[in-house]
């Protein structure tokens, strides 16, 4: 049976910034297939794992870049991003020692992605957005008035 992954991404949580929302996509879909490899009958690869948190480091700088780009203060943000991925590791090292199973670790990291980008990452974008429009490098947000 072949597993389809395509569309993971909520509508809810497309950010409008093309690039992160490719990102995003990549991430759910990566979340996606861990979960089916751990129904499946053989074991798991960490590897898998372990290349997922390596490409949300891939995300995270990728979002630093945009923002370095653009002018936007990212210095929070990047905490934020710091903190997160230490925990995720964090997580990860208990599913290997067998402290955590690897189900749990999913759900957290799920959870936590979802959470990120709404909590996150929607403020961002509108960051980002705002200082393309005042530099005339984007589309202007629409008029408050």
């Amino acid at each position: 049976m072949d597993l389809n992954l395509a569309g993971l991404l909520p509508e809810a949580l497309l950010i409008d910034l093309p690039e992160i929302d490719a990102q995003h996509e990549e991430i759910f879909r990566r979340i996606e297939s861990l979960k089916a490899a751990c129904f499946g009958s053989g074991p798991v690869s960490f590897d898998d794992f372990a290349s997922l948190l390596d490409y949300l480091e891939y995300h995270f700088a990728s979002e630093e870049r945009i923002a370095t780009a653009v002018g936007v203060d990212f210095a929070g943000h990047a905490t934020v991003h710091r903190d997160n991925l230490h925990a995720l590791q964090k997580a990860f090292a208990e599913v290997r020692n067998g402290a955590r199973d690897v189900h749990s670790f999913l759900r957290y990291a799920e959870y936590w992605f979802e959470r990120h980008i709404a909590v996150e990452d929607r403020p961002f974008a509108a960051s980002v957005k705002n200082c393309r429009a005042k530099s005339g490098d984007g589309p202007r947000p629409a008029d408050s008035g």
